[in-house]
């Protein structure tokens, strides 16, 4: 029955257990807790069952007024589960309650026990009590004159001691000035001066005397060793603390010892410098393994250690100086690292960047123990951040400097190009710089993330940020310096730096050639190497966060080197096209072409032509890959103003005698232009040697085109071109591949000058073989 009501009472919520457990026991101890039965009464209401004045008759009317009968059957059962659960409150309360009383039962049972017998035992106490006190009274009666009279021979014997102390302290003060215990001299005047205040005018006069003497000689002695550069600045703080000791006004020492203080400050940083010097020649035999580890960082250890214990002598000193102190050790950091800073300038490896964030480190640290309220850690922090920054850029900058090194050596004759082949050795040292040192600037870099000094553990993010920046900017700059050596581009006073030596000469045409190889060599090979190297290393944790993106955009970075060698390799061929376009001004203005004589033998410029291709030759088989040949693509077309001329008909023009003729087979020229198929003259630029070097010869040709339709001829200077055009001819075939592009210019060029020509009547083809062939002998010959 009861655990079958403990059932029952479980499935009740506990805050209604524990509330009607409270309302209980409130009503039993406190039938009138909180208002008065009247006034309770005025809010009686359906739910007022549990209240004193309650009326079951009014209850049950109202009940049945204002429910039907299946609100009245749930009621009835809730009130019946009510009852119950009240019946087993009720049980349990008493069951608790019943437990208290036996248990208090049993506490008052045990104590009358253990009272009896006690109040005989607390009366001889009392009694012993009582007779101890007695035999003590008379003991101290018995003793007590005794007792009087030692302690009269105490205070009588402690009064001598000071009598005789004082009458010894003018000889001690002696001995201690004589062995500079200044600190023994000083707590032996301090302790006799209540004595002589007392009684320095009567008794002890001459003691007072002869003490304040030799007190005057101990504050003169302190004061000069106070301000004594030969001593250490613990002792000169030692001998402040005596004089204040002393009552002397040593605050208007304060500004003199914080000269002396920032005196010591630039010694200190005199021995930094001279760890810097060190590490300026990290290459030098005879300074190496000198370092931050070895005798100078060991002296400016020292040097810091003594420089932190003059601070905390400082403060004790004075007190009210910790502004003073705190922008001196500021000043002592911002120092440091403006040496190092200055270093930087002039290139340091990250292993003495490195150490020298550790010295630093290591002085703030110790500053911070001393000076805890200059927050040095804090302070260096923002100061590094400039630093490393800085750092991080003049790497970048001596990168650029490097590779800026290796393309200026290209700077050599065409005979020792040809001989040594200088430019493929500038290519592949300036690859090796590019990839090589870009890998190398990571390692450095690494190393600063992966070193757990607090310094730079705390500025990680920054690095990792800069460092992508920093490779941004590097390449964009690189693309900047490869114009500016290309001639592409105008000095700056930012770009003097690695540009000069470079621009005051006519630019050579192979380090054009070169840098156009070299960007793409950086697009397809140096910048996915550095971007994976990127994201393995420097891609997470970066103060811009993900959601800002990475500072470094390898495919942006891509398209600039992209578009950079193309135009660098349009620029070569341009400046080689110039070179020959200025060669062919001075051959086509010079001479009077109305009344040139009859061709004797090849005119001397095509001899300057070829030495041009050849050297183009010479250039683009050092830098350049071998391509596979671009055949020219034919198709059928019903007019085109680009159309090759048929050789057999040409030739068949060229056979004729006379002028009219030769004239009405211009007409026939142009209606073959209509019937015929075009050739694709100019195709686009490959990285390839035969592709460069038809499209330099394809431009001469069309140059050369142009001068001659800026001329008049007579009938030997047509045949003088007819003559050189023909050599030429035989020997572009041996070198040149695309033999249908250059046979249609080649005859452009012929057509160009009949069409210009007052008498245009051609060499026969026996006379041009001849000429030919003694101009090849001499050349064999030459």
């Amino acid at each position: 029955m009861v655990d079958r009501a403990k059932m029952e009472t479980d499935d009740i919520p506990l805050d209604d257990k524990a509330k009607r457990m409270r309302d209980l026991l409130s009503s039993f101890y406190y039938p009138y807790h909180g208002s008065s039965p009247k006034a309770h009464s005025n809010y009686e209401n359906l739910d007022s069952i549990n209240s004193a004045s309650f009326d079951p008759e009014h209850y049950m009317n109202l009940l049945v007024q204002k429910s039907n009968l299946e609100e009245l059957l749930r009621k009835h059962v809730e009130m019946a589960a009510e009852i119950k659960n009240l019946d087993t409150d009720l049980q349990m309360l008493v069951y608790e309650n019943y437990n208290k009383f036996i248990s208090a039962t049993d506490a008052i049972k045990w104590m009358k026990s253990n009272i009896v017998g006690m109040e005989a035992n607390m009366e001889q106490l009392l009694d012993k009590i009582m007779s101890v006190q007695s035999r003590s009274d008379r003991v101290n009666t018995s003793l007590f004159e005794k007792r009087e009279h030692i302690e009269k021979l105490h205070r009588t014997r402690n009064l001598l001691r000071k009598v005789q102390f004082i009458y010894d302290l003018p000889a001690r003060l002696a001995k201690c000035i004589k062995s500079e215990a200044y600190a023994d001299a000083v707590k032996f005047y301090i302790g006799a001066m209540p004595i002589f205040k007392a009684y320095g005018d009567s008794s002890f006069q001459d003691c007072k005397r002869a003490s304040e003497d030799a007190i005057i000689i101990i504050l003169k002695n302190l004061q000069g060793k106070l301000f004594s550069d030969s001593e250490s600045i613990q002792a000169r703080a030692e001998a402040a603390v005596l004089l204040k000791q002393l009552d002397f006004p040593v605050d208007s020492l304060q500004a003199k010892l914080l000269e002396k203080l920032e005196r010591s400050l630039g010694d200190l940083q005199l021995k930094t410098n001279e760890i810097v010097n060190v590490l300026r020649e990290p290459n030098d035999p005879s300074k190496q393994g000198k370092g931050f580890d070895s005798i100078p960082g060991i002296g400016h250890e020292v040097s810091v250690h003594g420089f932190a214990e003059a601070i905390r002598a400082y403060r004790v000193i004075f007190p009210d100086s910790e502004s003073q102190l705190i922008k001196l050790a500021q000043n002592l950091v911002i120092k440091h690292f403006e040496i190092t800073e200055q270093r930087v300038k002039r290139r340091i490896s990250s292993t003495n960047f490195l150490g020298a964030l550790r010295a630093i480190w290591d002085d703030v640290l110790l500053m911070d123990g001393v000076l805890s309220e200059a927050a040095l850690s804090n302070f260096s922090l923002e100061v590094a951040h400039a630093t490393v920054k800085k750092y991080v850029a003049s790497t970048f900058t001596y990168l650029l400097q490097d590779i800026s090194d290796a393309l200026l050596k290209v700077k050599v004759s065409p005979k020792e190009a040809a001989e040594e082949h200088p430019l493929q050795v500038a290519l592949e040292a300036s690859k090796k710089t590019v990839l090589q040192g870009s890998m190398d600037v990571l390692l450095d870099f690494r190393q600063l993330l992966d070193d757990e000094l607090g310094l730079l553990v705390k500025l990680r993010a920054f690095i990792i940020d800069w460092v992508q920046e920093g490779f941004q900017d590097f390449f964009k700059s690189l693309d900047g310096c490869f114009l500016l050596l290309s001639g592409r581009k105008n000095s700056s006073s930012q770009d003097q730096g690695f540009s000069e030596g470079a621009l005051g000469e006519k630019v050579l045409a192979g380090l054009v050639l070169v840098l156009a190889q070299l960007s793409v060599f950086i697009e397809q090979t140096a910048i996915p190497r550095i971007s994976e190297e990127i994201a393995v290393s420097f891609s997470s944790g970066g103060a811009r966060g993900h959601e800002n993106g990475h500072v470094f955009v390898s495919g942006e970075i891509c398209q600039l080197f992209q578009l950079g060698g193309e135009k660098l390799l349009h620029h070569y061929i341009n400046i080689r096209t110039r070179r020959v376009s200025t060669l062919l001004r001075k051959r086509f203005t010079t001479p009077n072409w109305v009344k040139h004589k009859e061709p004797r033998e090849v005119h001397m410029f095509v001899d300057l032509f070829l030495q041009e291709l050849k050297a183009v030759d010479s250039e683009v088989k050092q830098i350049l890959p071998e391509g596979l040949l671009r055949k020219h693509q034919r198709s059928d077309s019903n007019g085109s103003t680009n159309s090759s001329r048929s050789n057999a008909l040409l030739d068949d023009k060229m056979s004729r005698s006379n002028t009219q003729k030769a004239r009405s087979q211009l007409l026939e020229t142009h209606l073959a232009k209509l019937f015929k198929q075009k050739v694709e003259i100019f195709t686009k630029v490959e990285y390839t040697q035969e592709s460069v070097e038809t499209t330099i010869v394809k431009l001469c040709l069309k140059s050369l085109q142009e001068y001659v339709r800026l001329q008049t001829f007579n009938r030997s200077g047509f045949q003088q071109i007819q003559l050189d055009i023909h050599f030429l001819r035989t020997l572009l075939k041996e070198n040149i591949e695309a033999e249908e592009a250059i046979d249609f210019l080649l005859d452009e060029v012929i057509v160009a000058a009949s069409e210009r020509c007052l008498d245009p009547i051609p060499l026969e083809p026996p006379i041009l073989d001849k000429l030919v062939q003694v101009k090849l002998a001499k050349s064999k010959g030459t």
